[in-house]
């Protein structure tokens, strides 16, 4: 390794959270402030939110329903004209 280029390292650098909570860990900074932590996390506290799939799902459900009424409708409707060209001929 080079000497003189390598950033001072501290290895019991302090993390403050905006929840309050500090805790240490090695950085190149010896002091460190952050907006959000392990401890007030939803997704490590347990509050998170959890998405209504079910509605997508259902929604999406609809929309293929109704894609496939459409498509029987558009075969019917060639099946009728191709028996009303047949039945001129």
């Amino acid at each position: 390794m080079k000497e003189k280029i390598h950033p001072k390292w501290f290895p019991e650098a302090r993390v403050h959270c905006a929840c309050g909570s500090t805790f240490t860990t090695g950085s190149t900074l010896p002091e460190i402030g952050v907006e959000i932590c392990a401890a007030c996390h939803p997704l490590f506290t347990g509050q998170q939110k959890l998405i209504d799939t079910a509605g997508r799902v259902d929604k999406f459900n609809q929309r293929a329903a109704a894609a496939k009424k459409k498509q029987e409708e558009a075969a019917a409707r060639q099946a009728s004209r191709e028996a009303r060209k047949s039945a001129e001929v």
